[in-house]
């Protein structure tokens, strides 16, 4: 690719990016979603961090060196589900996943 094609991609990528972020704000200013969409809407966060995170909890082949590396990073997940579901604080479970990533690298 010529550094003229990779401009002329990276322009239209970013106008792209920019239209697909500013025409739904400046089409819906003022209006009022229904609520069943607003309720759909309020899933994407947690559906796209849920599928980040699994992408690097669950690989093909973590059990290949046996249980205990493979449950690693999968305890301290489990340890962040927990405290999110008691506390419903990001703060807490974040802290809580990286002491428990901590300790279990310390054994």
């Amino acid at each position: 690719m010529s550094w003229e094609e990779f401009w002329i991609v990276l322009v239209i990528c970013g106008a792209c990016m920019l239209a697909c972020r500013t025409l739904p704000l400046l089409f819906l200013k003022g209006r009022e979603l229904p609520s069943s969409l607003s309720r759909a809407l309020g899933f994407i966060p947690p559906a796209a961090f849920a599928a980040l995170v699994a992408n690097d909890l669950l690989a093909p082949g973590m059990f290949a060196a046996g249980v205990w590396p493979a449950a690693v990073p999968l305890a301290p997940a489990l340890v962040v589900v927990l405290v999110a579901a008691k506390t419903r604080s990001l703060l807490w479970s974040a802290v809580a996943g990286v002491a428990a990533y901590a300790l279990l690298l310390a054994l």
